[in-house]
């Protein structure tokens, strides 16, 4: 056949069985604000008639694997073609030092912890990485790498559009699966957590947060951000609260619904073992079964 490529009949799309599909069936991808950020940011960047070609492939389970690391995002995507497409999406991990400082800005704070610790990104964590210099979503799409195995040579094509609706219902699963994508698994961000906690544990009479302005003699209860002085510089007002309505009423839009033994994984492990088992992992059942038998207050 003579002519350009445009001049080519349309190709149609090889169906398959047992692709990954997205679980939104209609409207917007993304059920977490988290994830419906990722695909606003990637939209921002005037994707958005590109990526609403590759939300009926994502629905329909086109992307045969999917795998989400340290970096960078792989996967395959059935096209027209009977080979599967190769896809990749790369963005630059956070160096140690940047991490660094995030994790330091994290475990400054009881909230962060106690969110992180049930499974939720608290809506502060994006601030947190902005004033540590280190964007959590990308902020040009420069900082992405969008690569693709097929012809189509504008960015991103539907299979790669596609995968971006996978990888935000991937979020949507699991919401540390974004920090992974910038350098930390969920295991290595928790213990890393847990760990700056014991060392304020284990401090006396420094903030653990490293705070500046805590005026003398002031001290710092360990593992939370609020300040505390000696009684007899503080009768006159002992039985107010030591928070602003502000924060209290942030404490208290924490999640209902966090674990049970949110509180075992809050701090580390005590050094006590039963059975050759931690004491944590022993008690572990008895919190979820306690969760159970609670009567319905209805």
């Amino acid at each position: 056949m003579s002519g350009t490529w445009a001049d080519w009949p349309p190709t149609r799309t090889r169906r398959v069985e047992g692709g990954i599909k997205a679980k939104s069936k209609r409207g917007a991808i993304g059920e977490q604000w988290w994830s419906r950020r990722f695909i606003s940011v990637l939209e921002s960047y005037g994707m958005s008639g590109r990526l609403a070609r590759g939300r009926s492939y994502a629905r329909a389970g086109q992307v045969l694997d999917f795998e989400l690391s340290q970096g960078k995002v792989t996967a395959r995507v059935q096209g027209s073609r009977v080979r599967p497409y190769q896809v990749r999406i790369g963005v630059l991990p956070l160096t140690t030092t940047q991490w660094r400082r995030v994790l330091d800005r994290l475990a400054s704070q009881a909230l962060f912890r106690a969110k992180l610790l049930a499974g939720e990104m608290p809506h502060e964590i994006e601030e947190v990485f902005d004033d540590c210099g280190t964007p959590l979503f990308p902020r040009i799409a420069g900082d992405l790498e969008m690569r693709c195995s097929c012809p189509d040579w504008e960015v991103p094509c539907k299979h790669l559009a596609a995968v971006c609706y996978v990888l935000a219902e991937e979020f949507d699963r699991d919401p540390f699966g974004l920090l992974a994508w910038r350098g930390k698994a969920r295991d290595e961000l928790l213990a890393a957590l847990r760990q700056l906690q014991a060392a304020a544990l284990g401090s006396s009479g420094e903030d653990p947060a490293g705070q500046a302005g805590a005026s003398a003699g002031t001290t710092w209860r360990a593992g939370l951000d609020v300040p505390t002085k000696p009684l007899a510089e503080c009768l006159d007002r002992f039985w107010s609260p030591a928070l602003s309505p502000a924060r209290l009423r942030a404490l208290s839009s924490a999640p209902s619904s966090a674990a049970p033994d949110l509180v075992l994984r809050m701090f580390p492990p005590p050094p006590v073992k039963v059975r050759g088992k931690d004491l944590a992992e022993v008690l572990t059942p008895a919190y979820y079964r306690l969760t159970a038998d609670e009567p319905d207050p209805g």
